[in-house]
């Protein structure tokens, strides 16, 4: 009869829902991602017009200030791994976390770069200090089987993938692309658990301790998550 309209299937409309909300992360990803790479040309512009140093305000060698600058470099590749991951997968649960682990770092990378700028201090660490130094004899260590001491292939500090596992994670696919963010983000999350407890017992501003310690607690439940997800892959962290 026109004008009769099919009744819906309640399974379409189940997956219709769930296509929705996965859009909508997504859009809302994209947005972030915008608004990141706009407060970053903001701070990179502001880096060429250092502020006066604020009365008060730690030392630029201090570990105040090497764990915000190292932290929020740290924090920024976190976000670029889970942008790539998002468009690599379509598992909902991998999608969900990308998109928290961007949320949360992002934000958290604003306030460390928004202290340094308040501080009057650089947002870029001398050419004669090495990423970690604040964190004394345990920034040369090894965390997530990654090396802290070095630069090769883009690896500055301890968890951060090289240049060449970013390439490899944009190549992968499906449950493979999975594996290997889960991998990455756990090795990423161990080093910057080590660099949040050192911050924890070394820092001296308190509300940057506070952070620092919300950071270990998050992450810390983070990466309980992550080794659920790659044991329901039949995966493991790497060595």
């Amino acid at each position: 009869m026109t004008g009769t309209k099919e009744p819906t299937d309640p399974a379409t409309g189940a997956e219709r829902r769930r296509t929705a909300r996965v859009r909508w992360a997504a859009g809302a990803a994209v947005a972030l991602a915008l608004l990141f790479a706009g407060a970053a040309a903001v701070a990179s512009a502001r880096e060429d017009v250092p502020a006066p140093r604020a009365a008060g305000a730690p030392a630029p060698d201090s570990a105040d200030a090497g764990f915000a600058r190292d932290m929020a470099v740290h924090h920024q590749q976190a976000v670029e791994m889970s942008f790539i991951v998002r468009d690599r997968t379509e598992d909902e649960d991998v999608r969900r976390l990308a998109y928290d682990i961007a949320n949360t770092q992002a934000n958290q990378r604003g306030m460390l770069l928004g202290w340094l700028d308040l501080w009057g201090l650089p947002k870029v660490a001398g050419g004669d200090d090495p990423p970690m130094a604040w964190m004394g004899s345990g920034g040369g260590h090894q965390h997530g089987g990654q090396h802290a001491d070095g630069d090769a292939d883009g690896v500055l500090m301890a968890g951060m993938a090289s240049r060449a596992e970013l390439e490899r994670l944009a190549r992968l696919d499906g449950e493979q692309a999975e594996v290997f963010y889960l991998q990455l983000m756990t090795d990423h999350h161990k080093g910057g658990v080590a660099m949040a407890e050192a911050c924890a017992s070394r820092c001296t501003v308190p509300v940057e301790q506070r952070l620092a310690r919300g950071m270990v607690e998050g992450q810390q439940s983070e990466l309980g998550l992550m080794r659920d997800m790659l044991t329901e892959r039949k995966a493991r962290p790497r060595p």
